[in-house]
């Protein structure tokens, strides 16, 4: 098997675990499990509180004491024991330790097989840039393909979900060991911890422009995790209507989710037409208008004629709402900042939209889904239009205050990267 076929099929099951959970666990929990709303919220923010640290912690052992194909192993390994652990957990504090801990060492696993990715194309003679796409492909169908085997097995509302993705892990983590074995001491041993931590990024925050921009991305962030914390659990309440019991949205929800990921796809190739038409700042402007159509769409949609296209519609606008301001945003920093601080760029850029924004946005939108809950009844219609207010706010804000201009040096970077 070639190391390309070996990265395949490391990112194949490194997605297919969080697609078996990610979207689904909050139906369970709230359905199945009866948690409340802040309850759910607090599970989901478990993720992010562990993209603070543990993404950059996990990187320095990798680069200075175990090889990044061991250490990826391991994590997966200890991975399994938690889902396996949440699987058989009623209790929400129980629950929401359990996903910290799978976070800690789930979270890291991504931006390792990035590593090992980079490292294993490089050993067999391959142009990353041209390469690495075709491997990281298998991993948004693996996404998909997870959702849809949950969906179609009737495990949204189960704790099957949770033994499946262990499953995976468990066999990631064998998988492990016929991994390219990456090198350790990458890191100059002169760098201080400081700059290990990716905390020189901070300096940034001196730029008005900078300062404005990652405040954004946190706060774009916090819309992310809203919509993965109750877009299922959202649909799975049409059930309660008897007229809508045996439609496609009611029976399999995940299914209905996915068509997101699809337009994902299709947006990403779109972004250099964007980008050449439109410039960065209006593409960051377009994923917030995306967001408010994603969650006013929502708020109108239902499981019957009309109601269903307008949630086909929230459906397809999701990968515009997602992908327009974190890779538009990526390129925007990767340009901006110096070289000697691109990295720590990066991860501060991560940190503030999968760290600090997603903790706030699961905790935060728990407490108003629970607000707005009477007699055990969630008011989905005003809770989605709640957050559609949330990113139009965000958009007046983010185009009175956000100066950029240059855009057309930001395609050349697209192109260049294509």
């Amino acid at each position: 098997m070639t190391i390309k076929s070996r990265l395949k099929i490391m990112t194949f099951l490194q997605f297919f675990i969080w697609g078996c959970w990610l979207i689904t666990l909050g139906s369970y929990m709230i359905n199945t499990l009866h948690f409340s709303g802040a309850q759910v919220g607090a599970v989901y923010g478990s993720s992010g509180l562990a993209s603070l640290i543990m993404p950059s912690l996990v990187g320095i052992i990798a680069d200075r004491f175990i090889k990044a194909n061991r250490l990826y192993g391991i994590c997966h390994f200890l991975g399994a024991i938690c889902l396996l652990i949440a699987a058989q957990t009623s209790n929400p504090t129980l629950m929401f330790w359990v996903m910290f801990f799978n976070a800690m060492v789930y979270m890291p696993t991504i931006s390792l097989s990035y590593t090992i990715s980079y490292f294993g194309l490089e050993k067999e003679g391959l142009d990353t840039t041209k390469a690495f796409p075709s491997v990281r492909v298998y991993g948004t169908i693996s996404f998909i393909l997870a959702m849809w085997a949950i969906s179609l097995g009737g495990f949204e509302l189960s704790n099957i979900q949770l033994y499946i993705a262990a499953g995976a892990a468990l066999l990631l983590a064998l998988f492990s060991f016929v991994l390219p074995d990456c090198p350790t001491s990458n890191v100059k041993g002169d760098k201080s911890f400081v700059s290990l931590l990716g905390l020189d990024a901070f300096v940034l925050f001196k730029q008005k422009k900078m300062a404005i921009f990652f405040i954004f991305a946190m706060l774009i962030g916090a819309a992310l995790q809203i919509n993965l914390a109750f877009a299922d659990p959202f649909l799975h309440d049409f059930a309660l209507n008897l007229d809508y019991k045996d439609s496609l949205a009611v029976k399999y929800p995940a299914i209905l989710l996915s068509i997101g990921q699809f337009s994902e796809v299709f947006f990403i190739l779109a972004i250099p037409f964007f980008l050449r038409k439109f410039g960065i700042k209006t593409v960051m402007l377009l994923s917030m208008a995306a967001w408010t159509l994603r969650f006013g769409l929502l708020a109108y949609g239902d499981p019957s004629g009309g109601g269903f296209i307008l949630l086909l519609l929230s459906m397809m606008v999701y990968g515009a709402a997602f992908d327009f301001f974190n890779i538009s945003g990526s390129i925007f920093v990767e340009k901006e900042v110096d070289r000697r601080i691109r990295g720590s760029a990066q991860g501060l850029f991560m940190t503030m939209v999968n760290g600090i924004g997603a903790y706030l946005g699961a905790v935060i939108s728990g407490k108003i889904v629970d607000y707005l809950t009477v007699d055990g009844v969630k008011d989905w219609q005003h809770i989605w239009l709640v957050f559609a207010s949330y990113t139009i706010v965000l958009g007046i804000v983010f185009a009175v205050s956000f100066k950029y201009k240059n855009d057309h040096n930001a395609m050349n970077h697209v192109n260049k990267t294509a």
